[in-house]
């Protein structure tokens, strides 16, 4: 088990702030320094939530006033959650304006709306609806822009940098990293960030009506993925992690017409099996089922008991390699691909191949799966 899952079992994970409650803090303090001339070092704000109000309070890094302007900036800490935008400076200039009313734009390292299906307006800034409220409502706690007008830009000093270490590009965000942010909290080891953003990546291809679709658990699946089938724009292919099933409810909603799972055994075995959130501490490898597709394939009774007392799907896998028996494999991936099929409804075309542990090359696929790329066993 890697060290920070041990410890994620273990201890009280600490949580941390979305960078959309950081920006909404550095807008706060920027808006009472224009008003006041103050500079302000510590600043709270309320966080978006239904029922009793919870406010926060942060240390401001910097503020600093000119001539009818003023900034301010507070920096993010994620807590215990890996994310790449812990310590961010969230940057926000707050300046009067002539006309009345709050106007939010985006300054270096936050990126640019390009394409359709994020929810956002194609060619404003990338930030999210309840980051967007935020910032509105913190303003607004210490100014009336309705009776004198103010522009607010968020900033993020080096973001160009760390939207690198995102999928923002290929959803057609450009320029820096997205303003983001449901609750306020990041909450360590957050799958719910993960889910979100498989669900927006499927939604920007059903806005560009793209209608096939590749799900991959991880980088090395998806580069398979990406050398399979290589004729697909890049925003095709989605590291879906555990996340198959909301990917695949999302696919039928946008209209997606075509699918492929690309993955290795243990994964695809779960699928097999049924289970669609294929995390390893939710749902065990089912070795009966293995020892099953093993005898379906034509394998002895010596392996079928073999794969039956397998250790791994990994390790059931390897023992059909050693055994020459690449039709279980096959079968295993018929078996995902009618399970994932029948969890769309019928409303999807659905392939599933397996790739191998160590060159990445197919070692199973549903029927007709192959036929869609450019593999070539030679």
């Amino acid at each position: 088990m890697p060290p920070s899952m041990a410890r994620a079992r273990d201890e009280k994970l600490r949580t941390g702030w979305t960078t959309g409650t950081c920006a909404a803090a550095a807008a706060k303090a920027a808006a009472i320094t224009l008003l006041t001339g103050v500079p302000q070092t510590r600043i709270d704000v309320k966080l978006p939530r239904k029922g009793a109000e919870r406010r926060v309070e942060f240390e401001v890094e910097r503020c600093e006033r000119g001539e009818g302007w003023a900034e301010a900036v507070v920096v993010k800490d994620a807590g215990d959650d890996p994310d790449v935008t812990d310590g961010a400076h969230l940057t926000a200039r707050v300046a009067w304006k002539e006309e009345p009313g709050l106007e939010l734009d985006r300054g270096p390292g936050v990126g640019l709306v390009t394409k359709p299906g994020l929810g956002l307006p194609v060619g404003g800034p990338a930030i999210n609806p309840v980051p967007r409220r935020m910032v509105s409502y913190s303003v607004k706690e210490v100014l009336e822009p309705k009776d004198r007008g103010v522009r607010v830009v968020i900033s993020v000093p080096g973001g160009e940098v760390m939207a690198e270490k995102t999928t923002n590009a290929r959803l057609g965000i450009v320029g820096g990293i997205s303003i983001l942010g449901t609750t306020g909290i990041v909450r360590p080891f957050s799958t719910a960030a993960w889910a979100a953003s498989v669900v927006q990546a499927i939604d920007v291809m059903g806005a560009q009506n793209i209608d096939t679709f590749v799900l991959s658990t991880g980088g090395l699946t998806e580069k398979a993925a990406m050398r399979l089938l290589p004729d697909l724009e890049e925003v095709c292919f989605i590291e879906v992690g555990d996340f198959t099933g909301q990917a695949v409810k999302r696919a039928v909603e946008n209209g997606l017409r075509r699918g492929f799972f690309v993955g290795m055994v243990g994964k695809i075995s779960k699928l097999a099996d049924g289970v669609m959130m294929t995390h390893w501490t939710r749902s065990k490898v089912n070795n009966e089922l293995l020892a099953g597709v093993t005898q379906e394939a034509g394998g002895t009774p010596e392996l079928v008991e073999e794969i039956g007392g397998a250790n791994t799907a990994r390790h059931a896998y390897e023992l059909w390699r050693a055994a020459g028996l690449a039709e279980a494999s096959d079968r295993l991936c018929a078996l995902a691909a009618r399970n994932l099929a029948t969890f769309a409804e019928e409303k999807l075309e659905i392939h599933v191949i397996l790739v191998d542990f160590d060159t990445l090359d197919p070692a199973g696929a549903s029927p007709g799966a192959l036929e869609h790329t450019t593999w070539s066993a030679a």
